[in-house]
């Protein structure tokens, strides 16, 4: 009898615990996305991602006071994509066709000045953020207790996801944009401008990494170096899922939650390491990744 009772407890903390990872893997995900989109339609490996995250948090801070975490939520992913064009249009569109190591210490200053002028302008000590009034409480189901604002947040990321596969796989826009992917040579010589469309898929990468800082700034905190600590868990996903690849980084950005969480529960100390762990064994089985077939191929 002691053992059926503590066999369901012990379940339900590890489904907490695989749902805490989900979660984890969808901001994951809304970053590593947009890195991706980003890599494979311009070349450019954007280390400032992360900035774009903390920009996206700290916005939410500074917006929620004036139209609610509701007008937030809608805003501050908009106002970075709107960074993103014009970081697009006066810093990336002059490095498409150059070494990539130049693109790389480009992003690199960047993602430094990013962080710094969010000290001068906020401060050091990270800033404070409750979950909105109307997404607190708990959901009960049985013995199972999980929080309502973290899975409005998978709702959300899920979404967005979806909405993003819809643009890319689904429209005129996501047709030129594969077909660029793929050879840009022959868009070109259609008489097609990818220039455009650059700068669109610079503006949603980008704003999708404002998306994902709004989203954690009630759980996580807002603080100038939370874009530096979470860039690298982007790019290990990238590299997981494949370069170039959508549903790869779906897959690896879930996956690496999941893994990350279930580790935290039974072994505390290497939940972090989990996912450089997982990498490794990746990049030995598939050095291009789970979904990889070619790094060119955007699907």
């Amino acid at each position: 009898m002691h053992q059926q009772v503590l066999l369901p407890v012990e379940l339900v903390f590890i489904l907490e615990q695989v749902l805490n990872g989900l979660l984890v893997g969808a901001y994951y995900l809304l970053l590593a996305l947009g890195l991706s989109l980003i890599f494979s339609l311009g070349g450019i490996v954007n280390l400032a991602h992360g900035a774009f995250y903390a920009i996206g948090a700290y916005l939410t801070v500074v917006l929620t006071e004036y139209v609610g975490f509701g007008g937030s939520f809608v805003a501050a992913p908009v106002a970075v994509g709107l960074i993103g064009v014009v970081i697009e249009r006066f810093l990336f569109r002059r490095f498409y066709r150059s070494d990539p190591i130049l693109s790389l210490l480009l992003t690199f200053g960047l993602a430094m000045v990013a962080e710094q002028s969010l000290r001068m302008i906020f401060g050091a000590p990270p800033i404070p953020y409750a979950i909105p009034t109307a997404l607190r409480g708990q959901l009960f189901l049985g013995d199972f207790i999980y929080s309502r604002y973290r899975l409005v947040m998978l709702g959300v990321a899920a979404t967005a996801v979806f909405l993003t596969w819809l643009l890319i796989h689904r429209t005129p826009f996501g047709r030129v944009v594969r077909a660029g992917v793929q050879n840009p040579e022959m868009v070109g010589a259609l008489g097609i401008s990818l220039q455009p469309y650059m700068t669109a898929i610079a503006a949603l990468g980008i704003g999708l990494a404002g998306l994902a800082g709004v989203l954690m700034a009630p759980i996580a905190g807002v603080h100038p170096a939370m874009g530096a600590e979470i860039l690298v868990a982007a790019f290990v996903v990238v590299v997981i899922g494949g370069l170039g690849s959508f549903w790869g980084v779906v897959v690896a950005a879930l996956l690496v939650g999941v893994v990350r969480g279930v580790t935290i529960y039974f072994f505390p100390p290497a939940g972090e390491a989990s996912m450089y762990l997982l990498m490794a064994l990746v990049l030995i089985f598939r050095p291009r990744g789970l979904f990889g077939e070619r790094i060119e191929k955007f699907e």
